[in-house]
C-alpha cells in the first residue's frame, strides 16, 4: 500500500489506502477499454461482465446473491435510492438514531419537507456504554405511522456496533411492519456478514472505507421482498429493460434496476482487487477479530493519558476509537483540532469529528502493534508539550 509509507494512518472509517494491486487491476482495465475501444461492441461485453463479476464479488463478502446488489458512486447515494424510492404519503413518519451522518439527515429533512413526511430521533448515543438496550430503545420510539428506520450499524463517531438482527425484528414484529435502511458505511469491510439472515431490507456501503477499494464504487443491498417498496427515482439504460414479455414494469428484475447509466467501469476490477488482497490475509471473521483486539489495544493505552477521556467507557466492538482532550477537566474542540493537526505533521493521520466533538483514530486488520502504540506515544507527547 504505497500511501502507508512512512505513515502512521488511523483514517480507515474515512478512506482506506489503496493496494498496489488495486492501481494496477485499474490501470489495466483502463487499458483494455482503450485497446477494444471505448464504446465498441466488445467494450459493452465486457463492461457487463465486469459488472456481473463485481456484483458477485461484493454478495459473496455480504451473504447474499448478486441479484440483489446494485452498483452505486457511494453509501450517500446508496442510501438515497431507497429514501426517495418510497412512496411517500402526507403523514407518514420516518425514524432516525442520533448519531446519523449529517448527509443522510439532510435527505430525509428534504423528502419530510416535500411531501408532508415527519421524522423523529431514537436517543441510542445513550446506550453506547451499556446503559440501555438500542433493540428496545428503538422499539419504544417507533410509532404508528413510521414507514421507515434509518439507522447505521456500526455508528460513524462512537464506533458502537448496533444488534442488527434485533432491531429489525423489532421493526417486522409490529402491526405494520417498518422497512429498514442501514447505513453501512462503517460496517462493510470490518463485519462478517450475512445480509439475508440479518433480514434487513435496505443495506447501503461503499467500497472506498474498509475495504480499501478505489473512491468512487459503493453498493446497495435490497432484500428481495422489499423491491416491491422501492420504485427507481434516478432512472437509466443499465436500470431499464425493452423485453415487455420478460418484464412489463420496464425494469431489471434485479438490483440493477436501481443503477442509471454510464460510471467509471475501471474501478470495478479495482473493487474485486482490493476485496480479494483482503481475503488473503484471512476470513472475515479473523479479520474482524484482528482490528478489534487493535482497538482494544488503543483503548486501553488511552486510558492511562490523564488528559485523555475515551467517549466509550467499554472496550471498543469495532475498529472505531473515539475520544476527547481534557482542558481543566472538559473536551476541548480548539485542542480536538490543534491535535489532529499537530500528528499531521508528523505523518500520523487522524480525524475531528463534529457530534460529538471529538478525535477520531481507526484500526485496521492491518494495522501493526506498533504503529498503536506509536500513536500513542505521540498524543502523549504533544499533549505535554501543549498542556503541560
Amino acid at each position: 500500500m504505497p500511501a502507508l509509507v512512512g505513515k502512521r494512518y488511523f483514517n480507515y472509517g474515512g478512506q482506506g489506502p489503496v493496494a498496489q494491486v488495486t492501481l494496477d487491476a485499474i490501470f489495466a482495465a483502463h487499458r483494455q477499454v482503450q485497446k477494444l475501444g471505448p464504446f465498441s461492441g466488445a467494450a459493452n461485453q465486457w463492461v457487463t461482465a465486469e459488472a456481473a463479476q463485481t456484483r458477485a464479488a461484493i454478495a459473496a463478502e455480504l451473504g447474499t446473491t448478486a441479484d440483489t446488489i446494485t452498483l452505486t458512486e457511494d453509501v450517500t447515494v446508496g442510501c438515497n435510492i431507497p429514501l426517495w424510492g418510497i412512496d411517500w404519503q402526507a403523514g407518514d413518519h420516518m425514524l432516525l438514531s442520533d448519531c446519523e451522518h449529517p448527509g443522510i439527515i439532510a435527505a430525509v429533512q428534504e423528502i419530510c419537507r416535500r411531501f408532508g413526511v415527519s421524522y423523529s430521533l431514537c436517543p441510542l448515543l445513550e446506550t453506547i456504554n451499556g446503559s440501555g438496550d438500542p433493540a428496545a430503545v428503538v422499539a419504544d420510539h417507533l410509532q404508528p405511522n413510521t414507514r421507515l428506520l434509518v439507522i447505521s450499524h456500526i455508528f460513524w463517531n462512537t464506533g458502537q456496533v448496533l444488534p442488527l438482527e434485533r432491531i429489525v425484528q423489532v421493526c417486522r414484529d409490529r402491526p405494520n411492519p417498518v422497512l429498514t435502511l442501514v447505513d453501512a458505511a462503517q460496517s462493510v469491510g470490518a463485519l462478517p456478514l450475512d445480509l439475508p439472515s440479518s433480514g434487513v431490507d435496505f443495506y447501503a456501503f461503499t467500497g472506498h472505507k474498509w475495504w480499501c477499494g478505489p473512491a468512487g464504487l459503493g453498493g446497495l443491498y435490497v432484500r428481495p421482498e422489499a423491491r416491491e417498496h422501492l420504485a427507481p427515482t434516478f432512472i437509466g439504460w443499465r436500470g431499464i429493460t425493452t423485453d415487455a414479455a420478460a418484464n412489463p414494469t420496464g425494469w431489471k428484475p434485479s438490483g440493477q434496476r436501481y443503477e442509471v447509466a454510464t460510471s467509471n467501469y475501471p474501478l470495478l476490477a479495482g473493487l474485486r482487487a482490493a476485496i480479494a488482497y483482503q481475503a488473503e490475509w484471512g476470513s472475515a471473521p479473523q479479520r474482524y477479530q484482528r482490528l478489534v483486539e487493535l482497538a482494544q489495544r488503543l483503548w486501553s493505552q488511552l486510558q492511562d493519558l490523564p488528559q485523555i477521556r475515551t467517549v466509550r467507557q467499554s472496550p471498543p466492538d469495532s475498529g472505531l476509537v473515539s475520544f476527547w482532550v481534557l482542558e481543566q477537566g472538559e473536551p476541548s474542540p480548539a485542542w480536538h483540532k490543534r491535535l489532529v493537526d499537530e500528528l499531521e505533521t508528523q505523518q500520523v493521520y487522524l480525524r475531528t469529528l463534529q457530534a460529538p466533538n471529538c478525535v477520531r483514530a481507526c484500526t485496521h486488520y492491518l494495522t501493526l502493534e506498533a504503529e498503536v502504540d506509536e500513536l500513542v506515544a505521540a498524543i502523549a507527547a504533544t499533549l505535554k508539550r501543549g498542556l503541560g
